[in-house]
């Protein structure tokens, strides 16, 4: 060691002392989150290490291995089953939930092969071949696209990761990095690598990432994206722990630090179902006119919507035109339209989906003690006003929030048990509304006296005094207990809680065990009793109650 003392003398070493040691590791670890914690607040957590983590390996010892696999992936489901469960969900799209049906068996049927292959003989199982059965959807806004991949996943028990394209960069210096998806799936399984390898990864408006012919220069919105999603989709190594993530990377130094090296854990997308979805507006128009040139028995005028009819056409391309790469758009074999939704559609979904909105707003009155039911007339005609919105199932939403949101507000509390919806309230509802406020103002009145009665049984069985409300009172009460937003009980008790000892103090006085209380005792209670009081001593003065 140095002998800084001895080097530069006492005077120098007290004018520049020597640099602080090296923090321990838990010192560091501690610096390190609260640095986190004052820069980017709760949003991000710094992880600490067991101390059988972070111990160095003896010499000649063998590491522990990493967590076990929590189970086999098993998939045993036929193409119906799965329609069958899309079709509680997902009104129409049959066409769609063939096709879904049939390419997510033939997928996971080949990964359940392969998986066993791979334990039988690796060699072998590196040299099957197998085109992946990743999916385009095609389709406008709120037809299902992702309630039905949802659905899918949720049936066969694997990890769903859903992403809209338009937030991806290829390197993730702009927007977000593409094989976080990946990374999220194994975030979905809990940690389970060998789960997540046959996750689901959807993404959504993936037509916004076409490229423009006409771009000059690097395009990492589009055409970066579609190169680095090409990858995936066919078979990479992605990186459990990303190079732009700095809790992994610290934690990774932290491994390296104490075992002298890190963990490189990497999850294989072989297995990975992907399904990218758009509504494609410009692709119907395009292959419409090239129909409408060739003349295979198209009409006149450009086909508005894609459907089943027009889509069989569709090639290839037609999405390289479109602004897709052919090697990306090669990776997407399967391709299958959903189209759009009419009134008898969204009809249908009302009345029959599990996921229906109906049952939403059942739970939502029934939380405010109001029991809500439907004329099947007044959900045609719901159906129609959300059909002319074009977003499809989306368009229920917007209807029904429009129509119930001053239903919810007035009619909560209000002492209504029962809403009827009939075709009268949906083309009339703010005269509904006013009619059942004031009926439900009523009967909260009736309820709210039928409350001060009972308090007047429950203060004579209590105390052997009878008090009796007057009609003046009772309607003083009500009107109290409506406007400062008190339960009766609570008002009564409020008012009134002297009354027991003044009130015994008259009987005693004068053996009087019956009063009748006027609008005076519910305006000034105690002016009231204290009047009553005098007058038990002072019988002279007249007596106002008998």
């Amino acid at each position: 060691m140095i002998d800084f003392r001895a080097t530069f003398g006492r005077e120098s070493m007290e004018q520049n002392p020597p640099p602080p040691p090296f923090p321990s590791p838990e010192e560091l670890k501690a610096k390190i989150s609260e640095f986190m914690k004052q820069n980017f607040g709760d949003r991000v957590a710094f992880t600490t290490f067991s101390q059988s983590e972070t111990e160095p390996a003896e010499a000649g010892s063998e590491e522990k291995p990493d967590k076990v696999d929590k189970e086999e992936f098993l998939f045993n489901f036929l193409p119906r089953d799965i329609k069958a469960h899309l079709d509680r969900f997902v009104i129409k799209q049959d066409e769609a939930k063939k096709v879904l049906s049939i390419a997510v068996c033939d997928h996971y049927n080949h990964a359940k092969y392969l998986h066993k292959l791979e334990k039988e003989d690796p060699a072998r199982a590196e040299e099957t071949e197998y085109a992946k059965q990743n999916v385009i959807l095609v389709g406008p806004t709120g037809v299902g696209k992702t309630y039905l991949i949802k659905h899918i996943a949720e049936l066969i028990k694997v990890p769903f990761v859903k992403a809209d394209a338009t937030k991806f960069s290829e390197t993730g210096y702009v927007g977000g990095d593409v094989e976080d998806l990946v990374r999220e799936l194994v975030q979905k399984a809990d940690g389970d690598v060998n789960l997540a390898r046959f996750g689901i990864i959807y993404i959504d408006e993936i037509d916004k990432i076409a490229s423009a012919g006409n771009m000059i220069g690097r395009d990492v919105s589009g055409r970066g994206v579609q190169t680095t999603l090409l990858k995936l989709m066919e078979e990479t190594e992605v990186p459990v722990r990303s190079a732009n993530d700095l809790q992994a990377q610290l934690q990774a130094a932290f491994e390296f630090q104490k075992r002298g090296k890190a963990k490189r854990e990497t999850i294989n997308t072989r297995h990975i179902l992907f399904v990218v979805s758009g509504a494609f507006e410009r692709l119907k128009q395009q292959v419409s006119r090239r129909m409408l040139q060739g003349q295979i028995g198209f009409s006149a005028e450009p086909t508005q919507v894609m459907d089943n009819e027009l889509f069989q056409y569709v090639t290839t391309q037609d999405f390289v035109e479109y602004g897709f790469e052919p090697e990306f758009i090669g990776r997407l074999p399967v391709r299958v339209v959903c189209e759009e939704l009419n009134a008898d559609d969204l009809y249908q979904i009302m009345k029959f989906s599990e996921g229906s909105l109906l049952k939403q707003y059942e739970r939502a009155f029934r939380a405010y003690g109001i029991g809500i039911s439907f004329d099947d007339e007044s959900l045609k005609l719901m159906a129609q006003a959300a059909a002319k919105e074009k977003t499809g199932a989306r368009g229920l939403l917007t209807v029904w929030e429009k129509l119930f949101r001053d239903y919810k507000y007035y009619l909560a509390g209000s002492g209504l048990s029962q809403l009827r919806v009939t075709t009268e309230l949906v083309r009339e509802p703010k005269r509904v509304l006013d009619r059942l406020m004031a009926e439900g103002h009523k009967h909260e009145g009736e309820a709210l006296k039928a409350n001060a009665l009972q308090f007047a049984d429950r203060f004579q069985r209590e105390h052997e005094i009878e008090i009796v409300f007057d009609e003046s009172a009772l309607q003083r009460l009500v009107e109290r207990a409506q406007t400062e937003r008190m339960t009766m009980p609570e008002l009564c008790a409020h008012l009134f809680k002297d009354y027991q000892f003044g009130l015994s103090l008259i009987q005693k006085n004068t053996g009087q065990k019956k009063f009748t209380l006027d609008s005076a005792a519910v305006d000034a209670p105690d002016k009231f009793l204290s009047e009553l009081v005098v007058q038990s001593y002072y019988p002279a003065a007249g007596a106002k109650n008998a």
